[in-house]
């Protein structure tokens, strides 16, 4: 064959070899470009899957609502500090709050906030009142006003009990010139703003989820809220206000849980807790010592023992008592294996607020700074606030039977363990001793205070049944709050 006829045949077989390999490389492109798209697709795919499955498990996390349960008007009591709810209602997600422009941030803005906030008098605080419009919250932020403090206000109004009660508070606080900004603590960009926006020397943080048994039932609201809205709070308190504030808040006798030592004293242990309530609180507390020894805050916790009076919580026993009672409805009491009855050191609302106020005055001043140095150490305490005097339920009951001039259908059951201790009984020796905290009002005159304000809050007609108010609550018209405040 002619050497010319043999390279051209050569070339020939180049050429065909290099157009396979071109049609391979092709084949293999379009293969790992489907594969791709196939890996990108089921990447998508999982990824749904997974948020479903969060939003299934975790809905209030997601979600910028979620449900609480609320009393109706008529609801059944029971002995301990929370009754049952039954009815349903939406509020905003503690974790998910609003953005910040919904509050309307601005000159005028800032000016409706620095006028709250400013102090009446020379040498008064200026305090951050978180869950204002709330029992203790409504009551303390009246107090401090009226002694010239500067006050404003945070509150969520969630549904956990009717809302309308929060509003009316509010309503209270706005003719004294008090602002409750609607608002979550778990907003940091909104606790940033004002702590920059205002000096305050102090923050009140009573904010949080109550109740002992709704735990059962919505536990995430409890850690959303009494943790992750109190690491909030400090975080903002810490890092972002110069000088930073003192900061008293609001823990519980809860903490004591099944604690048996009586009176129950800061000195004893708390690391039983009866309830996811009870651990929420104590795992505050462990909290508060970080941040005082980290960032150096001032911190003060409160442990309140079962708080009463006009303007309370309807979740209350005593409240739902008196609301079964006059609607002819059942209340549940709580008695103990053994048939002991239930008892409570129930706490007059005025006697709380001095405590509270006491503890703002004697906080002492945090040691650190928006850098994260601190001076030095920084105080860090703890007191009960009770009555110091255990009643049985039994004899809360006869009382508000008689102010109400009614008797009370009653149910009496074995106490069930789903959080509720058989008694509480506080010593309050550590908060005497170190800010004069001496609580005056008896169990029989405080419910005469409640029953008088519930009378006339929910138009009551009691004058019909031999109730020893009939003729004596238009003497009281005037006194919106209880004397404290």
């Amino acid at each position: 064959m002619p050497a010319g006829m043999v390279d051209a045949a050569a070339k020939g077989v180049k050429l065909e070899r290099h157009a396979l390999l071109l049609r391979r490389a092709a084949g293999a492109k379009q293969l790992v470009s489907a594969s791709s798209h196939l890996l990108f697709r089921a990447t998508v795919l999982a990824t749904l899957v997974l948020v479903a499955l969060f939003a299934v498990h975790y809905p209030s996390l997601l979600s910028h609502s979620f449900s609480l349960s609320a009393l109706p008007a008529s609801g059944s009591g029971s002995s301990s500090s929370s009754s049952s709810p039954r009815s349903r209602h939406s509020h905003r997600s503690l974790l998910g709050s609003g953005t910040s422009s919904s509050y309307g941030w601005g000159a005028a803005w800032e000016r409706k906030v620095r006028r709250s906030a400013k102090p009446q008098r020379d040498g008064a605080l200026s305090v951050l009142v978180t869950g204002a419009a709330g029992f203790v919250g409504a009551h303390c932020s009246l107090a401090l006003r009226a002694r010239g403090d500067g006050v404003l206000g945070l509150d969520n109004f969630n549904a956990y009990y009717d809302p309308s009660l929060k509003r009316a508070r509010q309503r209270l606080l706005a003719s004294r010139g008090v602002v409750v900004l609607d608002a979550d603590i778990n907003d940091a960009a909104l606790l940033e703003r004002l702590l920059s926006a205002v000096p305050f020397t102090h923050v009140l943080h009573l904010a949080a989820q109550a109740g002992v048994r709704h735990a059962m039932r919505a536990p995430q609201a409890y850690v959303a809220s009494n943790v992750a809205g109190l690491v909030a709070l400090f975080e903002a308190a810490a890092r972002h206000a110069d000088p930073q504030p003192a900061v008293v808040w609001a823990s519980s006798s809860s903490v004591y849980g099944l604690n048996t030592e009586a009176p129950f004293s800061e000195d004893h242990r708390t690391d039983r807790p009866a309830s996811l309530y009870a651990a929420t609180k104590k795992a505050g507390e462990a909290i508060a010592h970080a941040y005082n020894h980290i960032y150096g805050l001032s911190i003060t916790g409160l442990r309140f023992f079962t708080v009463y009076g006009p303007w309370g919580r309807p979740d209350m026993a005593y409240f739902s008592f008196a609301r079964s009672i006059v609607a002819g409805e059942p209340i549940t009491l709580f008695r103990t294996a053994d048939g002991a009855d239930a008892r409570r050191d129930f706490t007059y609302i005025d006697d709380v607020v001095r405590g509270c106020l006491s503890a703002l005055d004697t906080a002492g001043k945090s040691t650190g700074s928006k850098s994260g140095k601190k001076r030095g150490p920084a105080p860090l305490r703890v007191y009960n606030l009770g009555n110091t005097s255990p009643v049985p339920v039994t004899r809360m009951v006869a009382i508000l039977e008689k102010l109400l001039g009614k008797k009370a259908h009653k149910r009496v059951v074995t106490m069930p363990t789903n959080g509720d201790v058989p008694f509480t009984h506080a010593n309050v020796s550590h908060a005497a001793r170190d800010f004069g905290y001496r609580p005056a009002t008896s169990l029989e005159v405080g419910l005469r205070h409640f029953v008088d304000w519930f009378v006339q809050y929910y138009k009551v007609d009691v004058r019909g049944g031999g109730n020893v108010l009939a003729g004596k609550t238009a003497k009281r018209k005037s006194m919106p709050m209880s004397a404290a405040s």
